[in-house]
């Protein structure tokens, strides 16, 4: 899937995600000459400006005006372009959240918004800076595919993907060095297919973007001082989503954990609790991320901390969820 994109394990923790996707993006620059790349003055702070250096004629910055880039970047899809579009998560999701549904998702426009600074990993900037409802919102919206992917080379696989896939799609990465969590990029990846990072039968923990390492952590910790079996899902397409792994999981486990760097209101947990209302089944459910509330301002391992979303707060909330009771029998119906 990323074609001939391969790093040193030593370059790989030198880059950050972003980096994975400006080198990436010049790669289909490479390749495909209607690939073009549109900025709102973060060519720098998004590396999409990593294209604008290695093709500077299909390079446009637009400025500050990030509803009228995105309005562009739509003609652009209409006149056979594939335009790549960089700003923070929370402008694409919010600010420019008219142009996105109207100029982009109703006519199914081929426009690829990579977001970057998700979540809460651009935690100094504070509120305004922090994208905790960008996946409720580009959910939401008709024809977008949302991908959250938890490393550079997933990210890779994820713009790979998004270019030889038509349609509108939100790619949602973080603004630092995230941890490795693939060594290399041929591991499977699939628009719309989960990845099972652990296998376990006592309990499942789903999870996207930061908090895959987080949950392997805890998985791992609690593998050898419980001896619990956690299963962990990095389900890397928020939409559309693997039903089929999300309910083999509450079948096989009965007791679901879902952390994210989002809300809980319209995020990843909240896909996940809608397929389980839906087919009828009971489990022991618990959503960990922000609570209906805004986060506080700081380093970003910091807020994951206080959210509960690293890997102690996963560990905590495993014990708390191992000890809620349930029927063990195979009969479904009562459950209903």
């Amino acid at each position: 899937m990323a074609g001939g994109l391969t790093y040193t394990a030593v370059e790989s923790t030198a880059l950050s995600t972003a980096e994975y996707y400006g080198k990436a993006l010049c790669e289909l620059g490479d390749e495909h000459p209607e690939v073009v790349a549109l900025t709102a003055d973060l060519g720098k702070s998004t590396k999409i400006g990593m294209f604008g250096d290695a093709h500077p004629e299909r390079y446009f910055n637009v400025g500050i005006a990030e509803q009228g880039m995105f309005s562009m970047a739509a003609g652009f899809a209409k006149a056979g372009c594939v335009p790549f579009v960089s700003t923070f998560s929370v402008f694409a999701a919010l600010r420019a959240a008219d142009q996105v549904h109207a100029d982009i998702c109703y006519q199914n426009a081929n426009v690829k918004i990579i977001a970057t600074h998700g979540g809460t990993s651009f935690g100094q900037a504070g509120s305004t800076h922090h994208a905790i409802c960008d996946i409720a919102v580009e959910r939401s919206f008709p024809n977008m595919t949302v991908i959250v992917p938890a490393d550079g080379m997933e990210t890779v696989n994820a713009v790979r993907a998004a270019y030889e896939t038509p349609g509108p799609f939100y790619i949602r990465i973080n603004r630092g060095f995230d941890r490795v969590v693939y060594d290399s990029s041929d591991y499977g990846f699939e628009v719309g297919k989960a990845i099972t990072m652990r296998e376990g039968t006592d309990i499942t923990v789903i999870a996207c973007g930061s908090t895959v390492f987080q949950a392997c952590q805890a998985a791992d910790f609690l593998g050898n001082a419980d001896g619990l079996k956690v299963r962990v899902l990095n389900v890397h397409t928020i939409k559309p989503i693997d039903k089929e792994a999300v309910l083999k999981a509450v079948m096989d486990t009965r007791r679901v954990i879902v952390a994210e760097d989002h809300t809980i209101i319209g995020g990843l947990g909240a896909v996940v609790a809608e397929i389980i209302a839906e087919a009828g089944k009971g489990c022991a459910f618990r959503r960990l991320g922000l609570q209906d509330k805004f986060a506080p301002i700081g380093l970003h391992e910091d807020i994951m901390s206080i959210l509960g979303i690293d890997s102690n707060g996963i560990i905590e909330t495993v014990r708390d969820v191992m000890k809620m009771d349930f029927e063990l029998d195979d009969n479904w119906d009562d459950e209903v």
